[in-house]
């Protein structure tokens, strides 16, 4: 997709950290237009913010999450992989979400997150959990390839969730979007430990283990 730093017209939504326009297909024929090349970029509804802005930062941070998911399905098994397919495409969703703030210009039949979004995600995490070994101490990242991905991922989320959230405090974010990031993270810690072979082979916390 785009550049992070590409700045398109003001009908657009967000991909790959940009905006572009919420269509059922896309055209992106331009790879560059200069019009960042003073540090600014656009939100969906046409203003322009600096890229420091928390904006923006929440939602590059989704899409840098959606990049560490996409080396994730490289690892995991076809059910994994079409989970996580639906996923990235829910993240950039979200994405467009905070592309156009709320009540804002243009917001009015923006693309929102919603509830049914969050309540697949929770029957996902609820069916690979009831197969999985108890825990009795915390996980460590790693195990097998895809696990390791998976808890990078779940990094990357709960970092887009502080920005979201601390976003929230200061402009109307929509609570389902936030809702699908926190259970996010979930599903994806869930689902390492699934890819440990059902959690057999996760690797433990031992406190004071090096002391």
């Amino acid at each position: 997709m785009g550049r992070p730093d590409r700045a398109v017209s003001r009908d657009r939504a967000m991909t790959s950290g940009v905006c572009v326009k919420i269509e059922p297909m896309v055209t992106l024929n331009r790879i560059y237009t200069k019009s960042g090349d003073r540090g600014q970029t656009a939100l969906g509804d046409g203003t322009r913010l600096p890229k420091y802005a928390l904006r923006i930062a929440a939602f590059g941070t989704v899409d840098e999450a959606n990049a560490a998911i996409g080396i994730a399905r490289l690892h995991v098994d076809a059910p994994g992989d079409e989970m996580l397919a639906r996923i990235q495409n829910d993240l950039f969703d979200v994405g467009a979400d905070l592309c156009v703030p709320e009540g804002g210009r243009r917001s009015e039949g923006a693309l929102r997150i919603v509830e049914t979004q969050v309540e697949r995600l929770e029957h996902e995490i609820d069916a690979m959990n009831a197969e999985l070994a108890p825990l009795n101490s915390f996980v460590l990242p790693g195990g097998t390839p895809a696990a390791a991905y998976l808890h990078l991922s779940r990094t990357v989320v709960r970092r887009a969730e502080r920005l979201m959230v601390e976003l929230s405090e200061k402009e109307k974010v929509g609570a389902p979007a936030i809702k699908y990031i926190n259970r996010l993270s979930d599903h994806l810690f869930v689902m390492a430990r699934y890819a440990n072979d059902r959690g057999a082979k996760d690797v433990l916390w031992k406190p004071g283990a090096n002391r």
